[in-house]
């Protein structure tokens, strides 16, 4: 999809995104973007929530709480008698 929408600087140098522009890329008031300069041209591009990114990604493998504290039991309980 290709959008072009003209759009001017505000105080402090602000950038209003149009309503079409927020529709059709997603954006959400509060998420964060990562602004690229190539040249005289500024690239916006949204920057996913690491948890959302983790939560929303392919699944390769399972563990569920239990199995995660039983290894940091483990470790620590070989770190304790390594530092001895």
């Amino acid at each position: 999809m290709s959008l072009s929408v003209e759009s001017r600087i505000g105080k402090k140098h602000a950038i209003y995104l149009p309503k079409a522009v927020v529709e059709a890329t997603g954006l959400k008031e509060g998420e964060k973007v990562l602004l690229r300069v190539m040249d005289k041209t500024v690239v916006v591009e949204p920057l996913m929530d690491p948890l959302e990114l983790a939560l929303s990604g392919k699944t390769y493998a399972t563990i569920d709480p239990e199995e995660i504290e039983a290894i940091s039991v483990g470790e620590q309980e070989t770190r304790v008698k390594g530092s001895s």
